[in-house]
């Protein structure tokens, strides 16, 4: 057996592999390609990194190939985000140009990969009019959506729709994110590898490394939001949340972590607005981390107490399976994909305003009984629906249902 299906067969059973080698029987030498509009930051680079060479491995050719753009492109993008996720956000034609232009010049380049593909997986509304730029496509292309659509700004939705329209699927985290199109659509959740830096088991010396070159103390409690600096992520709502909880468990320690992706331009902005709301706290700790610092979120995720995502809109929130795979209780916002994943008073709780993720906090810090038996629930809540293994399975599926004309649709209300 390959070494990396070897290893997965370790961590969920030599039953889910076999399964995965039959599923991809039938498909190998099949081409498949993945676009997506950043390598790094973000939860959908981070699936990508592990499911492109896993499906090598089965022995389906796999790639996985990054668009471009400037200035103009990521503000039309990051205005399509705000806007799927309900912003009323309109859009000037000017940036639309640019959005265009953009992927007309990616398509030149890609072109001749795309169009002799079996399927295309084009991810989120960045890419998407990679479909129309290719008319001599052979193989089926499908768009998947990361982002929590249930109730788009609409004058943005028809836009979109009309690239979108085309595609032979579409695949979305949960049923509530789908909208009305004239083709199957499907639902997959997102998942974490259990083998990557990230989420792999670490000795107690690494986490009082990291304890020490943060300055954070271990006789203390820890509450931790590991997140791009986002305004969708409310860190200032974790903020406030920290200090009302502090008024009960005093020394309470707050660890915001995060980082920013090459295609979302306010990053730097919501960071600041963190920094100045934080201000000269002590207990408050604010680490910009480069991409590649997972074995630090990991240590800092195992060393808290209580992972925190408190989001106000979210598409699904790997952060939170991370968190509950490293057997934490997560609070998290009550919205998207969360809801999938925090079962309230089993795996963590779910929350709104600030007033409630402080009245959570102060609950599980002073019942310690009950933290340890949530953080058993949650780890393996994971280990049975939100690892990497289980959604390969999904996309295989999906596939091998389209190759053979399965017209699948979910039923939206």
């Amino acid at each position: 057996m390959p070494e990396m299906l070897a290893a997965y067969a370790e961590v969920v059973g030599q039953d889910v592999i076999t399964h995965l080698q039959q599923l991809a029987r039938p498909l190998k030498g099949m081409k498949v390609v993945h676009v997506n509009s950043t390598r790094v930051g973000g939860g959908v680079a981070e699936i990508l990194e592990k499911l492109v060479p896993l499906s090598n491995e089965l022995g389906i050719d796999t790639r996985w190939e990054v668009i471009s753009g400037n200035e103009d492109f990521y503000r039309c993008t990051k205005a399509m985000h705000n806007g799927l996720q309900g912003h009323r956000t309109p859009i000037a034609d000017s940036l639309l140009k640019a959005y265009e232009e953009v992927n007309r010049k990616n398509a030149e380049q890609l072109r001749p990969q795309l169009e002799e593909a079996d399927f295309v997986f084009i991810h989120d509304p960045q890419p998407a009019p990679l479909l129309g730029l290719c008319p001599n496509r052979r193989g089926r292309w499908v768009w998947r959506c990361h982002i929590d659509a249930s109730r788009p700004y609409r004058p943005l939705w028809r836009y979109l729709r009309g690239h979108i329209s085309p595609y032979d699927a579409s695949i979305f985290s949960l049923p509530a994110f789908a909208q009305s199109l004239p083709h199957p659509e499907y639902i997959i959740a997102p998942s974490i590898d259990p083998l990557s830096e990230k989420n792999i088991d670490l000795d107690a010396a690494e986490l009082d490394e990291v304890r020490r070159r943060f300055e954070l103390d271990p006789d203390r409690p820890l509450i931790l939001q590991v997140s791009r600096f986002d305004r969708f992520k409310d860190p200032v709502g974790v903020i406030e949340a920290h200090r009302l909880a502090r008024k009960f468990v005093p020394g309470l320690q707050l660890v915001l972590a995060g980082g920013t992706a090459t295609d979302d331009p306010e990053g730097d902005m919501v960071l600041q607005e963190v920094r100045q709301a934080a201000g000269d706290d002590p207990d408050i700790k604010i680490l910009l981390l480069p991409p590649d610092a997972h074995r630090t979120i990991n240590a800092l995720q195992r060393a808290s107490d209580i992972v925190i995502q408190k989001s106000t809109k979210e598409g699904f929130g790997l952060t939170v399976t991370e968190g509950l795979w490293k057997g934490k209780p997560v609070i998290g916002g009550d919205t998207g994909g969360i809801r999938l994943q925090v079962v309230n008073y089993h795996t963590g709780f779910l929350v709104r305003t600030p007033e409630g993720a402080a009245l959570r906090i102060r609950y599980l810090l002073y019942r310690r009984d009950r933290m340890v038996e949530m953080g058993a629930k949650a780890r393996q809540f994971v280990r049975e629906n939100f690892l990497l293994t289980r959604h390969l399975r999904e996309y295989l599926t999906l596939i091998v249902g389209l190759l053979h004309g399965a017209q699948y649709r979910i039923e939206l209300a």
